[in-house]
């Protein structure tokens, strides 16, 4: 990071406050995020945390000259059990196609991949070694073929999410065991039947807790102590307390996760996603209709830490201004240099990655440029791949993913052409008219006809 530019500031949730990003190491920044449990097709609450995940990790790369990030994947859970068996198919057919589905929709919105992204069920040996030593350092206890993390031998529980041991254990929502030497006791590792996936351990066959993964597979690439970790802040408690707690204790000269950034929960026209109420939307189910760029766009237009109102209004909105910024690109020249990414749209991106002022930066750019200012229709191109945006060309956007014939439409233009040549006008205004009733918008221009996506 040079001298010049912005210092980032982010927010920070464990001491609920903005404060300055300083890397514990600033050529090499380190960051982990929670991935998907691996049982069904990635919805829009689920896309939100990656896209804040894509944006952040895009701006320390702009900022810094090495970022390593890892998210995992859980691929060992009771619920994909359950949908494996009722499915009728094994888990690892499940597990497999429903890894790949998230990889497509992720790069659908352009969300870019992570340096690393290690799967639960490769790293149980990383998970048992860190059980064991919790055992003997007495923060972790045998019970009935399960082992637990103790609570009350790490003072700091319950710091992250800022709640107190009453609020813990109600909010936890575990089952009250009677092996369980305290209610809010999580599980680190639990017993298999023989239906059931599950590893031989000195603790006899079973399976991890889901908190321990992240734990084990975080200090495997990232080691004892990096720089952020984030997620949705429906993690906040009990998954991400217990990984700091679990890791904490197993590594008491690290500090874990230096930064915790989690992104707010989303809305659908109003109310919380729910299948009971109709409004489950799964990232598949927006694209069917809807270019992906406008569902990235949509969630950019509010900072990650508000709630975001999802409702096919918004999008029809983001597609206008999609429609307005591929219009300031239209005339700029494909042999321009290269500029940096403006320094107002890394200013307001350094302060809590405001998105929103940056898209209102884009706005001013685009003003700029469809005013005939080639530079900025050249910052407006870089702003938007800062933010994965403007990823097409201004043909490709309003040409739409429509199925349609262009080599059909082109001899339609043709032909238009000649008819009005011709002084055949009816002729020519049918073939607009026919057109325009498949979504095709003809636009006669000083170098002739061009046609987009209505």
């Amino acid at each position: 990071m040079s001298d010049t530019q912005p210092r980032l500031h982010l927010h920070d949730s464990r001491t609920r406050s903005t404060v300055p990003f300083v890397p514990l190491a600033p050529d090499n920044v380190r960051v982990y995020y929670c991935g998907p449990t691996v049982y069904d097709l990635a919805h829009i609450g689920n896309l939100r945390a990656m896209l804040t995940a894509d944006v952040l990790v895009r701006l320390l790369r702009h900022l810094y000259p090495r970022v390593t990030y890892v998210r995992n994947i859980t691929d060992v859970d009771d619920k994909i059990n359950a949908r494996a068996h009722a499915n009728g198919e094994s888990i690892a057919d499940l597990t497999t196609r429903t890894i790949h589905d998230f990889h497509e929709d992720l790069a659908a919105v352009s969300i870019l991949p992570p340096d690393v992204e290690p799967r639960a069920t490769h790293h149980i040996g990383e998970m048992q070694d860190m059980i064991r030593s919790l055992i003997e350092s007495g923060h972790a206890y045998e019970a009935e073929g399960h082992v637990l993390f103790a609570v009350n031998t790490y003072p700091s529980y319950g710091a992250l999410s800022g709640r107190t041991p009453d609020d813990l254990i109600a909010g936890a929502r575990v089952e009250v065991a009677p092996y369980k030497r305290d209610p809010g006791d999580f599980v680190l590792w639990k017993p298999s039947d023989d239906q059931t996936p599950g590893w031989d351990s000195p603790w006899g066959r079973g399976r991890p807790g889901w908190h321990i993964e992240c734990s084990a597979m975080s200090q495997r690439y990232l080691g004892e102590s990096f720089d952020i970790h984030g997620g949705g802040s429906d993690l906040l408690f009990p998954h991400h307390e217990n990984e700091r707690a679990q890791s904490m204790c197993c590594h008491p000269h690290g500090r874990f996760a230096n930064h915790w950034v989690h992104n707010a929960m989303l809305l659908v026209n109003g109310e919380k996603m729910s299948k009971s109420l109709g409004n489950f939307l799964t990232v598949r189910d927006v694209l069917r209709d809807t270019p992906a760029e406008a569902l990235r766009l949509l969630l950019l237009r509010a900072q990650y830490r508000s709630v975001l109102n999802f409702t096919r209004e918004g999008l029809n909105e983001a597609r206008q201004m999609l429609d307005r910024f591929y219009r300031a690109l239209e005339n700029l020249d494909p042999m321009h240099d290269a500029v940096p990414a403006p320094d107002s749209v890394v200013q307001v991106l350094c302060d809590d990655l405001n998105t929103p002022r940056a898209l209102a930066e884009m706005h001013a750019l685009a003003d700029a440029a469809m005013a005939g200012d080639s530079k900025a229709a050249a910052q407006l191109k870089t702003a938007g791949n800062l933010l994965g945006l403007l990823q097409n060309t201004p043909e490709a956007w309003f040409r739409g993913d429509a199925k349609v014939d262009p080599a059909r439409i082109e001899r339609l233009i043709a032909e238009r052409l000649a008819a009005r040549k011709a002084r055949d006008f009816a002729r020519a205004d049918e073939i607009r008219n026919d057109l325009a009733a498949q979504g095709i918008v003809l636009e006669d221009g000083p170098q002739g006809t061009t046609w987009r996506q209505a």
